[in-house]
């Protein structure tokens, strides 16, 4: 976005004070679906609208249907955010994201629209967004094989549950915003949990999942490949077919910066069972992390259960604890994957 536009006749400076030492009090902004900012009503508005002269609300159309987001600064107190998510590509989300933690007003508001709209108000410019990648996350559907399948089960039930094992990395991603620091790996081996971490890196760019770390618990990977494999593709582990399934996975989470926890059934190939196949059961908890890089980390604790709680889950009404609170479910059997 250019750092100054021309308004009424008076040029300001977009969401800062004027030179001047006045400061705007109201701004409205359009960023497009490639990321640039124009102002409504303007050429460079209506070209990337594709329309010259519209004879309906243009703006309207514009965030309902074409994935523009409309960013406004009201009475110097609110910076208002208007969107419809299911159609924000992700460098519109990016120009706004970056804004917002630029902003100097401190009080946010998003308007958007699922059926209805719907709006939120919040103090913390790093909660807003969280919140705006929360509502922007692509929906991601798994290619079906005949050897993997992962069923979703709810990542707020292991927030609720402040005895399960998984709490501690939970409340640690939500309160720090996602943004990682050498405190997880520390809080990960105080609960007993790094043996069975790995943890992948995504540069911004690339895109392609790499193997960090690869805790002792992993059977799958052997002690060689535990080393070896540090900096490797995750798609290129012992069992291909399953290193690209689990990679999209990876990939899907980077995108979204939304957390996901499964019910995962696979045949997968062991390093230490000279490559025969072997059905695993396990429940597994990815968490994205931000960098001070931009590379994104993604935790991954996985645990092996006799019966997935996918397979349990039944209405809340029911008396069933493996239902009500399926991380418990995952620290009943072996400790290694």
């Amino acid at each position: 976005m250019a750092n100054l536009c021309r308004r009424q006749g008076e040029t300001l400076r977009f969401g800062f004070p004027a030179g001047s030492g006045g400061t705007v009090h109201n701004l409205t902004m359009m960023v497009t679906p490639d990321g640039r900012w124009v102002l409504p009503a303007s050429p460079e508005f209506f070209a990337a609208l594709g329309d010259p002269n519209p004879d309906y609300d243009a703006q309207s159309f514009a965030i309902r249907n074409l994935g523009f987001v409309k960013f406004e600064i009201l009475d110097r107190l609110v910076t208002e955010i208007e969107l419809h998510p299911r159609n924000v590509a992700r460098a519109a989300l990016l120009a706004v994201q970056d804004k917002l933690l630029s902003s100097p007003i401190k009080l946010f508001r998003i308007k958007y629209l699922d059926r209805e709209w719907h709006s939120e108000i919040s103090s913390s410019a790093e909660h807003t967004v969280a919140r705006l990648d929360e509502l922007c996350a692509p929906q991601f559907t798994p290619q079906p094989s005949e050897r993997f399948t992962a069923v979703p089960l709810p990542v707020e039930k292991l927030a609720r549950d402040r005895e399960g094992d998984l709490f501690p990395l939970v409340q640690k991603w939500r309160v720090s915003f996602g943004k990682f620091d050498p405190a997880v790996v520390g809080l990960a081996s105080r609960h007993d949990l790094l043996s069975l971490m790995v943890i992948v890196g995504i540069a911004p760019r690339d895109g392609t999942p790499v193997w960090r770390y690869i805790g002792d618990g992993h059977r799958w990977a052997g002690p060689r490949y535990q080393i070896a494999g540090l900096g490797d593709k995750v798609e290129n582990m012992p069992d291909r077919e399953y290193g690209r399934w689990v990679a999209e996975f990876h990939r899907a989470v980077a995108t979204s910066h939304q957390p996901r926890y499964d019910a995962v059934t696979a045949a997968m190939r062991m390093a230490d069972a000279a490559g025969e196949r072997q059905t695993v059961r396990y429940e597994r908890l990815l968490l994205p992390w931000r960098t001070p890089s931009g590379e994104v980390f993604i935790t991954s604790c996985a645990k092996k259960v006799a019966t997935p709680a996918a397979a349990n889950l039944v209405p809340e009404a029911s008396d069933s604890s493996v239902a009500k609170n399926p991380s418990r479910s995952s620290y009943t059997s072996s400790r290694e994957v």
